[in-house]
């Protein structure tokens, strides 16, 4: 079987001779100590010198805590050289962004840290400024559908059939039963690593469970959340609204919590890569609603366990949010967040997603689980108000390659 590697992992191979610290960052058990391994048998196979430490190592956690030059407690000093330092779990430091400073203020010239980072690690709303211009933080999120496919199957084979179903509209595929197999799979299970790679439907959901009721403790506890349980209850209702728009008034009454104290716990779990809210695209146009964004899940699989759900899909009555938070999934992969909005207006009129992207005319994208489902003149009012841009559907269930979902 090939060596399982992340898309991400060639990105981070380039980054290696740039002089900026390398941070890597996304939610936990998503493959970040995986891939400070990979980067070290790289770092090998080139004939650097690196040192790899972990900072759930507490020995060498106190010693960092001191002061960031207690490092070379661990690494020995090179003025011939430059060393690579990979740092595993950065956020256990007392003060991480202090900690990377210094040694880069220092040090860049000889010393290349490339740390870790859970989510927590950035809760810190201070962190970008302390760190400009001497950081490039690089997101790994769970496994999109490509690389699931990589790690279900061991070779680039279905990789390439999907590559060939997404860039040819005219292709038929021979293995486009297969490929939808895996894709109902994905969409059940999600992208978590070792949630992938378990051997039944069993173990999968009992890696889901262990991962909700294990590491999102953690992430509740670094990130001095006071009352979990409603924390639990907002993301169980937002798994519920996956696809709709948020309204923090609703929510805060109906947790009965403090408008600020929702607003907190959304942005910590945006912060800690288990939600995206995404935000509205409007002009002037008063009808608009342009203040509640849309919520969707990073990883399905998460969502599906928050609820309790792993129902095939065809039997499910939320399939059309299941479908849809895979549409912003791939979409996030293809255009990154900044690039995705949502619309709306107050008398009911939605598209699903608006993709702007800043040098070129945007489109707007409506999802469906069914093509037969897709009205085009239900988007007059859009198309009206923006002549600009275009309206695809893109359906679970389609006639041909061009409008499937899964040729996204």
């Amino acid at each position: 079987m090939a060596m399982l590697e992340r898309n991400l992992l060639a990105d981070l191979i380039d980054h290696l001779d740039d002089k900026e610290f390398t941070i890597i960052s996304g939610p936990r058990q998503s493959g970040k100590t995986t891939l400070l391994n990979q980067l070290s048998e790289k770092l090998k196979e080139r004939e650097e010198e690196f040192y790899f430490l972990t900072l759930e190592d507490h020995s060498i956690l106190s010693r960092l805590n001191q002061h960031p030059e207690n490092l070379f407690d661990f690494v020995i000093r090179s003025s011939e050289k430059k060393q690579f330092v990979l740092l595993d779990e950065v956020q256990y430091l007392d003060n991480p962004s202090n900690f990377l400073k210094l040694l880069y203020d220092k040090y860049q010239s000889r010393l290349k840290v490339i740390a870790t980072g859970s989510s927590a690690f950035y809760i810190d709303r201070k962190f970008k400024d302390s760190m400009a211009g001497r950081k490039h933080l690089f997101e790994l999120y769970t496994l999109d559908f490509d690389e699931f496919l990589m790690f279900r199957t061991g070779t680039g084979e279905l990789q390439e059939e999907l590559r060939r179903i997404r860039t040819n509209n005219d292709y038929i595929s021979s293995r486009r039963k297969e490929l939808e197999s895996f894709f109902i799979e994905y969409l059940t299970y999600g992208g978590y690593p070792a949630v992938v790679l378990a051997d039944s439907p069993e173990r999968k959901m009992e890696r889901l469970k262990e991962l909700m009721n294990s590491y999102l403790k953690r992430d509740i506890a670094e990130s001095n959340i006071q009352d979990q349980e409603k924390f639990y209850r907002l993301m169980m209702i937002l798994a519920q609204q996956t696809g709709s728009l948020v309204n923090v008034n609703e929510l805060s009454k109906t947790l009965r919590l403090s408008v600020t104290a929702v607003e907190n716990y959304l942005y910590i779990l945006q912060k800690c890569f288990h939600i995206q809210l995404v935000r509205p695209f409007y002009s002037n146009v008063r009808k608009e609603l342009i203040k509640m964004p849309k919520v969707y899940f990073h990883d399905c699989g998460l969502r599906n366990v928050l609820l309790g759900q792993f129902n095939p899909i065809e039997q499910r009555i939320d399939k059309g949010m299941l479908i849809e938070n895979y549409a912003y999934i791939r979409l996030r992969q293809l255009f990154g967040n900044d690039m995705i909005r949502c619309w709306r207006t107050a008398d009911g009129h939605e598209i699903d997603f608006i993709i702007n992207p800043a040098s070129c005319p945007g489109s707007a994208i409506e999802i469906k689980f069914d093509e037969e489902n897709f009205n085009s003149k239900r988007y007059n009012t859009f198309l009206d108000a923006y002549p600009e841009y275009s309206i695809t559907c893109r359906a679970f269930r389609a006639s041909g390659n061009i409008n499937s979902l899964m040729a996204l």
